[in-house]
């Protein structure tokens, strides 16, 4: 599916407030997709579907499929599952955090799978995309909620492609670093100091995606250089996780 091939596909982005969301929405319309945009708050979707002439569907993420399919006339051609949570925290991090990052960065993908697949399956087709983050293949200091759920949202969405990709199935794992958004301002003085140098436009994350879509790539890398760090980590984990550390003790040094 490329830029061109969108053209009159029935596409729903979750989370698509702003940010990559946002971005996403827009490449899509651009090609002619017809989209559905969904956050918690209609407000803040409202104009952007006026903007790109989509359709608004507020609500939780968890269980916006079949309004979405309904916005769009009964088919979902592709999903986005880009809702997230930042949830900063550690080992000690209360468990309302955990439950939170789990229902929204994991549980969300799958329910959404759980209502996408038997339509998708009967003929043959779909694309799931899935919005985790480099912290999903590595993994981010100071933000253990974070890192665990993201790497269960990589975890699912590969279990998707192995699973279906033979039955016309289609997956991507968009696991960018820093990203200008609201979600880098909220991983504080560890996203300052991890994040935050290399950090791209969500635009930048929405050519990414469409160039995996060309050449049919699950793991969508806007920063190229995480590929090298993911093949470092399982070279070597131990040398990896110590450079890791002394980027732990890097932070704690200043002040965290």
């Amino acid at each position: 599916m490329t830029m061109g091939t969108v053209q009159g596909a029935g596409v729903v982005v979750t989370g698509a407030g702003g940010g990559i969301g946002a971005a996403l929405a827009r490449r899509f319309a651009a090609g002619g997709a017809r989209v559905v945009v969904n956050d918690l708050d209609l407000a803040r979707i409202e104009p952007l579907a006026k903007e790109i002439g989509g359709i608004a569907v507020a609500g939780d993420a968890s269980g916006i499929v079949d309004a979405a399919r309904e916005a769009l006339d009964g088919t979902v051609d592709v999903y986005c599952a880009n809702a997230g949570l930042a949830s900063p925290g550690d080992a000690f991090a209360d468990e309302e955090v955990w439950a939170a990052a789990w229902d929204v960065n994991v549980m969300a993908h799958v329910r959404a799978a759980k209502a996408l697949l038997p339509e998708w399956l009967e003929r043959g087709s779909g694309r799931f995309v899935t919005t985790a983050s480099a912290a999903g293949l590595l993994t981010m200091i100071g933000a253990a909620p974070y890192s665990v759920t993201k790497h269960g949202a990589v975890a699912f969405a590969e279990w998707l492609s192995l699973t279906y990709r033979h039955r016309g199935i289609k997956v991507h794992a968009i696991c960018p670093q820093g990203v200008r958004t609201d979600m880098l301002t909220a991983a504080g003085s560890a996203g300052e100091l991890v994040l935050a140098p290399g950090a791209i436009e969500p635009d930048a994350v929405a050519d990414a995606l469409f160039e995996a879509m060309d050449a049919d790539r699950f793991l969508v890398l806007p920063h190229p250089e995480v590929a090298g760090y993911y093949q470092a980590r399982a070279a070597d984990p131990d040398r990896w996780m110590g450079n890791m550390n002394r980027l732990q003790q890097k932070w704690e040094a200043s002040g965290a």
